[in-house]
């Protein structure tokens, strides 16, 4: 029996609406969302998905397919480039609602920024959050990053688990929007070392 394909690629603008679920699948907070991005939510996400520049622009996002399917995404960016980035992201909000939001610092310079990542319901237990997380790693070490960083609800410890296990640990505490959030980093360095001890206890 073939197992089912899962393949993974840059989004392209045309990913806009999956970008958006996904995007309000990792918050998690509909309450917030609808505070900060007005009652259509879902359009003003798709808007900024769409827009270059932007926090949750497809130029900042890798798509995950099942069997052909899209299916979910990861989407970040150089933590010193969150100011540029959410300027872009407030003026689409300001356009839909009136309103310009204030939030406050997620990530920063040093780090590059794993805003969020999401699996459609139908779609999750196939392993395929993990390989998106790990793919995003890659291409932040690739682009010269020494650090992925991330946050993860204290409320959601099940979610903290699977980071850890892929190599990322605690580094100190974020609000965002009403939550508190663990914020978690992973090194290049700490990857590299346990691919090494890995690759040599292979071949003793």
């Amino acid at each position: 029996m073939n197992k089912p394909k899962i393949s993974l690629r840059p989004a392209i603008t045309t990913d806009a609406a999956t970008i958006a679920q996904t995007i309000a699948i990792a918050i998690g907070d509909e309450a917030g969302l609808r505070n900060f991005c007005g009652e259509n939510y879902p359009t003003v996400l798709m808007d900024v998905a769409r827009t270059k520049a932007t926090q949750y622009s497809w130029q900042n996002t890798i798509i995950a397919e099942y069997e052909g399917k899209a299916v979910g995404a990861v989407v970040g960016y150089d933590g010193a480039r969150l100011a540029e980035l959410r300027e872009g992201t407030l003026a689409i909000i300001h356009k839909h609602t009136g309103e310009m939001p204030s939030l406050v610092d997620e990530t920063e310079a040093g780090e590059y920024y794993l805003d969020s990542v999401a699996v459609l319901p139908d779609y999750r237990g196939l392993g395929i959050g993990k390989k998106l997380v790990e793919a995003f790693c890659q291409r932040a070490y690739a682009e010269g990053a020494e650090r992925v960083g991330l946050i993860v609800d204290v409320e959601n410890p099940k979610a903290e688990t699977l980071y850890t296990a892929l190599g990322f640990r605690r580094v100190g505490k974020r609000p965002f929007f009403t939550h508190q959030m663990h914020h978690l980093q992973r090194d290049r360095k700490d990857i590299e070392r346990k691919q090494r001890l890995d690759s040599e206890q292979q071949h003793n």
